[in-house]
């Protein structure tokens, strides 16, 4: 059994609404997927790199980048709904029966993600190597906009604050929504950008676990493509930034 390696895995269904075909769309010259397949490969601490398709032009493109695509993902588990959960616990199986493959730790990468430095892969992968008691790494940015001053309008007639459940002795003793941000409780929001998880978490039902670390990255070069516009910007930080790693 082979039990030391660093896995990562890059999903890429060929099945997007929202922007069709997208993962194997010209980005700055490249398919937007290959940009996490040689980041992936450039981190010093990743072993293995599989990306996980149902469809076979997508499986030409990973495989033409240097990814591996073992196995065609079974259809049911990519549809539009389909969580990472159970596609992550398939490819561990497979690898486990067919090749005797165990990775003690598993890195995700989103491929509508395509800008990451391979130096925070590796960093990332380090910080949860340092804390036997984590279970997992979580990329996150400080987010752009508080909640504290956000609501919601479905609970009744009146708007109500989105976060007096987490925060009641804040809403008794003041309005957050009208106080200064710099006062208010720091909040994080995650990102696509490196997600570090322990095998055994994974396989016991959870994509996290309980303890998870977070993993702080640079939000003016995050990029995330879930709609037309988000093309200039992806395509602006990958030809300007000089850290992309190249074939």
């Amino acid at each position: 059994m082979k039990r030391n390696g660093l896995l990562a895995i890059i999903l890429a269904r060929g099945g997007s609404k929202g922007i069709p075909r997208k993962n194997i769309l010209s980005v700055a010259g490249k398919p937007l997927l290959a940009w996490t397949i040689l980041a992936a490969q450039a981190a010093e601490k990743i072993d293995r790199v599989v990306v996980s398709t149902e469809d076979k032009e997508i499986t030409q493109v990973a495989r033409g980048y240097g990814a591996e695509v073992p196995f065609i993902r079974p259809q049911e588990l990519a549809e539009d709904d389909t969580p990472d959960l159970p596609v992550f616990m398939h490819i561990l199986e497979k690898l486990k029966e067919h090749e005797g493959y165990e990775p003690h730790l598993v890195v995700q990468l989103w491929a509508t993600s395509p800008y990451r430095k391979p130096g925070d892969i590796d960093k990332a992968i380090e910080l949860l190597e340092s804390d036997p008691l984590a279970d997992s790494v979580r990329s996150v940015t400080r987010a752009a906009q508080t909640p504290f001053k956000m609501w919601r309008r479905d609970k009744g007639k009146y708007l109500a604050p989105i976060m007096r459940s987490e925060f009641p002795e804040l809403y008794e003793q003041n309005e957050p929504h009208s106080l200064p941000r710099q006062t208010l409780p720091e909040i994080l929001t995650q990102t696509g950008y490196v997600n570090v998880v322990r095998t055994n978490v994974i396989l016991s039902g959870s994509m996290y676990g309980k303890n998870i670390m977070p993993f702080f990255h640079d939000p003016e070069t995050y990029t995330e493509v879930d709609s037309q516009k988000d093309f200039a910007h992806t395509e602006h930080v990958l030809r300007t930034t000089q850290d992309i790693p190249e074939i």
